[in-house]
């Protein structure tokens, strides 16, 4: 995305999952029965956190040599395939520093509740992954009346980023201008900021945060996210 109105296509590079990003955004959470009307013990609780697993590119690596230590990765190709915007169009040139994704995991994590007297109203809960995120972002461009699908923000995600939040584009033109395309849907800064929704992270890393900034300005455009097919 440019910052004159062009806003170049999101590309990627680096890593975070959004509990980095923002301490944590939350898991998909367990809904516990009431103990009691007037019971006042805890019950415990899990919650799951799908989390990406990343390597941080030191001199010397090669991506074969990155899918050896990691073999879930599927093989260098994969791996390439998984971190293409982050690379760039040489799969041969690993730049030291560069943080690619190599898998992902499942985390449970405890969490203690504390029944009240009456049933209480609960916040919805959202998985810390990318259907998580766009399902969040959803429902904030719905109360905001931004238009835009699952399929059409997922299509877009996949393309400019491959689901990875950290994403960095430091190669192309915005990279060179000193503005580089980041998140997800490959936001450059004056496009985040000025098209920022809200009640959203002001950090452009931040997947819900960058999604529903992105989809704004995409619905300022173009009318939707969903008529997005391309660089925008």
């Amino acid at each position: 995305m440019s910052a004159r109105g062009k806003h170049r296509s999101f590309k990627i590079h680096g890593m975070l999952t959004r509990g980095i990003l923002a301490a944590g955004m939350g898991g998909v959470a367990l809904a516990l029965p009431l103990v009691g009307a007037t019971c006042a013990q805890a019950a415990t609780a899990t919650t799951t956190d799908v989390q990406l697993i990343t390597y941080k590119v030191v001199a010397g690596d090669t991506l074969a040599k990155i899918a050896q230590k990691y073999p879930k990765s599927g093989g260098a190709a994969k791996l390439y395939a998984a971190n293409r915007a982050v690379i760039g169009p040489d799969p041969t040139t690993l730049r030291p520093g560069l943080t690619l994704t190599v898998g992902t995991k499942r985390v449970q994590n405890p969490t203690t509740t504390t029944p009240a007297k009456t049933a209480p109203t609960t916040s919805k809960k959202y998985a810390n992954n990318l259907d998580g995120w766009i399902k969040h972002s959803l429902d904030i461009m719905a109360r905001n009346k931004i238009p835009g699908t699952y399929n059409g923000i997922h299509r877009n995600v996949m393309r400019e980023s491959s689901g990875n939040p950290l994403a960095i584009n430091n190669w192309d033109s915005n990279a060179k201008a000193g503005i580089p395309s980041k998140g997800l849907l490959q936001v450059i800064d004056p496009t985040f900021k000025a098209y920022h929704v809200p009640g959203t992270s002001m950090n452009p890393y931040d997947p819900v945060a960058n999604i529903t900034a992105a989809c704004n300005y995409a619905a300022h455009k173009y009318g939707s996210i969903d008529n997005v097919n391309g660089a925008y």
